[in-house]
């Protein structure tokens, strides 16, 4: 996978950079922050995924996203929260293949953080690169701990972090679910 420098440096504030990137069997992807004006593209992609893929995303809460779950999704405050979409580069529409976000604990020194790609862009490589930039922007940020809670029986998501350098742990308050974790400052 080659990826380029960003587009802009992140102490331009909130202007975020832009990637592109080659997935492994050679499609190039674009990787953007995800704007308030991206509302209803971020609908039709959690409606898009299958029902195995949006239970992996929201453990099994989120039927169909309300309004409100799509503001959230969409009006990020990128001082704290972080949120990217995956496009095909010169698609009008620019579907979302695939998003990445993390929002910080209170203290701002942690992170949760999830990926999610539609099921036909699964095994590409795409959830590696959208969480290689999220983990290279948190770090910079100079946040300490990224964690993701994910659903036990979710298998992809357990390769990708462990082949991310997350640490895995069954979640204390619900056995059904476990706590993936990487320490981002050394």
């Amino acid at each position: 996978m080659n990826s380029m420098q960003p587009v802009m440096p992140w102490c331009l504030g909130p202007r975020y950079p832009h990637w592109t990137d080659l997935l492994r069997d050679g499609t190039r992807i674009m990787i953007r922050p995800i704007t308030k004006l991206d509302a209803v593209k971020e609908r039709v992609f959690v409606e898009t995924l299958s029902p195995q893929t949006r239970r992996f995303r929201f453990l099994g809460q989120v039927a169909r996203p309300s309004s409100e779950l799509i503001t959230q999704f969409t009006d990020i405050d990128y001082n704290h929260d972080v949120a990217f979409a995956a496009v095909e580069p010169g698609d009008a529409e620019e579907k979302f293949l695939g998003v990445s976000r993390y929002g910080t604990t209170h203290g701002g020194t942690s992170c949760e953080c999830a990926v999610t790609v539609l099921d036909a862009w699964h095994h590409k490589g795409l959830g590696t690169l959208l969480m290689k930039h999220l983990i290279e922007v948190a770090k910079a940020r100079g946040i300490l701990c990224m964690f993701s809670i994910d659903a036990i029986d979710n298998v992809e998501m357990a390769e990708l972090a462990k082949y991310l350098g997350f640490t895995r742990r069954v979640d204390r308050n619900d056995p059904r679910q476990v706590v993936h974790s990487l320490w981002l400052q050394s």
